[in-house]
């Protein structure tokens, strides 16, 4: 047995890499990037039911619309922030919208006149989602974000155990205050992970406020820990003993358990409260979640998307999915008695009653019989089922509940008395289609008997009749994304077609293109041991690859971002094939993510239970429309890119100091601004990997993960203490936390800190000298910093921006000069946008001066174009877009040529 232990370097395969400026690469970047950020609350009516709103989330505006008899017209577009993903309506002529990546919430007038603008930008915590107005006369802004960000003005206590990662920011609308960002009322932080969904009572005086990434109390237990004694089966149909797994454990309510019942309590330092949706009293005078057992309730979901209220019983109802990870194993379920394909995760949508308290989920696709063989698409369950339920509306009396079906591409008409009563059985004449296809949100007009639905396919809005289910107009918006974007989008989330029972999709786990922050066995024990391809880095020992077992254990769900440049997927990086060509960077072998990605094509078989593969045709489309996911900015990182001087020592170690047997935590993993740039690769760089795996050395052989998402796996906290482990951990009972699976593939270990204390990082005389201080925790704290503010493709300021008003040049004068400096950089595109001479303009920063929306009109110097808003009604909103967008953002919509300022009305 190896005196390191194979977990210690199983993560030490996810920490290392070498520092550089994001964004340094050569390559020209392209004019879109894609966020592929949550549509939560897309469109919203004013209060008059005379305007819609819509935002349009990849080109980064609000499209306002006439509501008129005969249809929508399209009155206006204004600049907003980088991916806004919702809107409301505080009154006929003021909407706030919520911006994802800017972490920006943008007041915008919108009256009779033509100087349609945003007149403030409000700075909120990382990632905001979603936003309503509640409160005395509605008068209080509540915005979801996630509990980080540069613009929080507080600390976050990354590494503090017992702490809430979601927050809830709220203003008095009518008294923004006069600081940078605006000044809240109170930020309320609930003890969940990451919030989404926000709805409010009747009467508004109480907020709802829902987790995202909920969870459902399950946890993985170490294999060193489990020691072998997972349930059976424990070799593949062939004989081939599997590798000592760690196990997912579930709570019972008294107990952690296997799926044989086998308790596992003393491996679990720490307990799931799995408080999901939370009440906000919004008329207090600071507002707070209500104490006690009625500010929030439990178990609602896996994974939560939006709610709504019902407007006369005051219930509310929570769209979501939930997931069946302590099931094991994928495949055709021959040799082992369980198996998820097909059945991994259940559509529902779950009533919490206010007055008794309860919570109730409702499963969405009843009609499905999972124990029924697999049929071949299109099939009668498959066209039945409604999948990823997103926004809904619900009918005046609360009789009808309208539900948007990302995955189905329709809108499901549900009585809500049956659905209570747990009668709801789905009717096609209950669903409505919608052309455009991937539904986000849906909005009645009762008075006009329409239903408003977003399609975020092809980005656009429809109208439904609800007498008879016509949709009456379709109008898509102006859409920057490239055909390989919105061709590859459906192959995510379209369940009908890619799943074969039509209630699962790629996106039902890889929320958003993201993850679903859980860890699945999707084991095979029917597969076929594969040969380990490579390229390894010998870490100490001669080398010599284990190869890949089908039956892996349980890893957590890894995000389809930034996979490009970064080699094979999975994270053993199992996703290749022996006719591949041998490995050579950029794009050669195991280096080849367009045919890694294709490996994928058997999921939707072992997995998503459908009867054949994805045509070729369908699975390039996926591929290139999956490489083209990024990233969002690392939220912890400085806004101009530089290190504080505990996370800069914590780097030095990282790049300097031979932690693990004369090795620096880089040499596995490199992090490269500019990797493989000389290849003229589209979207060069290494972020902690280069593509390579290690094998001899683990118990399996691993892919070098990288290190660019680690901050947002913080909220585990909690490890036993095993002597072959971490001889030196905390072995106390840690409490509540938010999460049930943290670092490591598997998710079994708690923090970085946790990581980095463990054997083979630590120093010892005589087995690893040059480790890592043991007798205080002052190094492994400042590695632990630096790796939480990794680089990443985008650089921090990307979305940041910043609106100039005639009363506060004073106060936003350096964050200007921030964003224009760091543009200079060439880690973001600057642009600007505003009112001037009665007319919207945009300008774009070349580095010396801001070029002009219209041809032959000269530049502006900086402090030419910040006079220009010294008068009233003459705002200014700066905005660092993404590198390679400024023109089209700023100047050139549509990258016609003809600048914006030069283009027919």
């Amino acid at each position: 047995m190896l005196s390191i232990s194979a977990r210690a370097f199983s993560w030490s395969v996810g920490l290392a890499a070498v520092m550089g400026t994001a964004g340094a690469a050569e390559a020209t970047p392209p004019s879109y990037t894609l966020f592929e950020s949550g549509q939560v609350r897309p469109l919203a009516l004013s209060p008059d039911k005379k305007t819609l709103f819509a935002v349009n989330t990849p080109d980064g505006r609000l499209e306002v619309y006439d509501v008129t008899w005969w249809g929508l017209y399209h009155r206006t577009s204004i600049p907003v922030g980088v991916e806004p993903v919702a809107v409301a309506a505080r009154s006929n002529t003021e909407v706030w919208v919520v911006n994802h990546v800017s972490d920006s919430v943008s007041v915008v007038y919108v009256g009779t006149g033509a100087a349609n603008r945003v007149t403030r930008t409000l700075l909120v915590g990382d990632e905001p989602r979603d936003i309503v107005f509640a409160g005395p006369g509605n008068s209080r802004a509540f915005i979801t974000t996630a509990h980080r960000g540069q613009n929080i003005g507080f600390d976050p206590q990354l590494t503090t155990p017992g702490v809430g990662r979601a927050d809830v920011w709220v203003f008095d609308a009518a008294n923004l205050g006069t600081t940078l960002g605006g000044t809240p009322m109170t930020v309320i932080t609930l003890f969940a992970d990451t919030p989404r969904a926000l709805a409010t009572s009747p009467d508004g005086s109480k907020v709802y406020a829902a987790a995202h990434f909920s969870g459902n109390r399950t946890t993985t237990i170490d294999s060193v820990l489990v020691a072998g004694n997972t349930p059976p089966p424990n070799e593949n149909y062939a004989g081939v003993e599997a590798p000592d797994n760690p196990l997912i454990v579930k709570y019972d309510g008294q107990h952690w358990v296997d799926e044989l019942g086998t308790q596992w309590d003393a491996n679990v330092k720490f307990s799931l409260p799995d408080k999901d949706v939370f009440v906000i009293d919004a008329n207090a005078t600071t507002p707070a979640q209500i104490t006690g057992p009625t500010g929030f309730y439990t178990g609602v979901g896996a994974i939560l998307y939006n709610m709504i209220v019902h407007p006369v019983s005051g219930k509310i109802y929570v769209a979501n999915t939930s997931a069946r990870n302590e099931v094991r194993f994928s495949g055709p379920g021959v040799f082992a008695e369980t198996n998820v394909n097909g059945h991994f995760a259940e559509n529902n949508i779950t009533v919490l009653d206010p007055q008794s308290h309860t919570v109730t989920s409702h499963h969405l696709n009843p009609h499905l019989d999972y124990d029924a063989p697999f049929q071949p698409l299109p099939n009668e369950d498959a066209e039945l089922s409604l999948a990823l339920p997103q926004g809904m509306a619900i009918s005046d009396d609360g009789d009808t509940l309208y539900v948007a079906a990302l995955g189905s591409d329709k809108i499901g008409v549900i009585d809500t008395a049956t659905l209570e009563n747990g009668a709801f059985w789905p009717d096609p004449a209950e669903q409505l289609q919608v052309s455009g296809g991937g539904p986000t949100a849906v909005l009645l007009d009762e008075s006009r008997n329409r239903l408003y639905v977003m399609t975020r396919f092809d980005n656009a809005v429809s109208i439904l009749d609800t007498f008879d289910g016509d949709e009456i107009q379709h109008l898509p918006m102006h859409n920057p994304e490239p055909a390989s974007v919105t061709e590859g989008r459906r192959f995510l989330y379209d369940a009908t077609y890619t799943s074969g029972r039509g209630d699962s999709a790629c996106a039902t786990c890889h929320v958003y293109g993201d993850v679903d922050h859980l860890a699945w066995d999707l084991g095979n024990p029917d597969g076929d041991v594969t040969v380990a391809p490579g390229p390894f880095k010998t870490i100490f020992l001669p080398e010599s690859p284990i190869d890949f077992h089908p039956m892996k254990g349980p890893m957590t769900t890894q995000s389809l971002r930034g996979m490009a440049n970064h080699g094979a997927m999975h994270w053993r990086g199992d996703k290749t094939s022996p006719d591949f060509p041998p490995n050579e960077q950029p794009n050669q072998g195991s280096f080849d993510e367009v045919m890694a990605f294709k490996q994928f094509n058997k999921t939707f078989v072992e997995v998503m239970g459908r009867t054949q593969e994805l045509p070729a045709d369908d699975m390039q489309k996926f591929t290139d429309f999956a490489l083209q996911l990024t990233y969002p900015p690392n939220p912890v990182r400085n806004l101009d890119n530089s290190l504080t001087a505990f996370q800069q020592a914590g780097r030095d170690l990282y790049m300097n100091k031979p932690a693990t047997l004369g090795m620096t935590c880089n040499f596995c993993h490199v992090l490269d601004p500019a990797g493989n740039a000389q290849y003229g690769v589209d979207r060069p760089g290494f972020f902690g990997s280069d593509g390579s795996y290690v094998g001899t050395e683990f118990v399996q052989t691993m892919k070098v993960p990288h290190l660019r998402n680690a901050y947002t796996k913080i909220g585990k906290f909690g490890l036993p203490r095993n002597a072959s482990i971490n001889p030196q951990e905390d072995d106390s009972f840690l409490g509540d936390q938010i999460r049930g699976f943290g670092y490591t593939h598997e998710g079994s270990m708690d923090s970085v800190f946790g990581f980095l204390s463990q054997i083979g990082f630590v120093e010892d005389p005589v087995f690893n000298p040059g480790g890592l201080e043991s007798e205080t925790p002052t190094e492994r704290r400042q590695v632990e910093a630096f790796v939480l503010a990794f680089d990443s493709n985008m650089a921090p300021i990307v979305g940041q921006q910043i609106t100039l008003t005639s009363t506060n040049a004073t106060t936003v004068s350096s964050r200007i000069t921030l964003l224009k400096t760091r543009a200079s950089a060439g880690e973001c595109d600057l642009v600007a946008h505003g009112y001037y001479a009665g007319k919207r303009h945009g300008y774009l920063w070349n580095g010396t001066a801001f070029l002009q929306d219209e041809q032959g009109k000269p530049t502006l110097t900086d402090s030419q174009l910040r006079a220009r808003a010294a008068l009233s009604q003459q705002e200014l909103t700066y905005t660092c877009v993404p590198p390679g967008s400024g023109r089209r953002v700023g100047i050139d919509r549509d990258l016609d040529g003809t600048l914006n300022g030069d283009e027919c009305p």
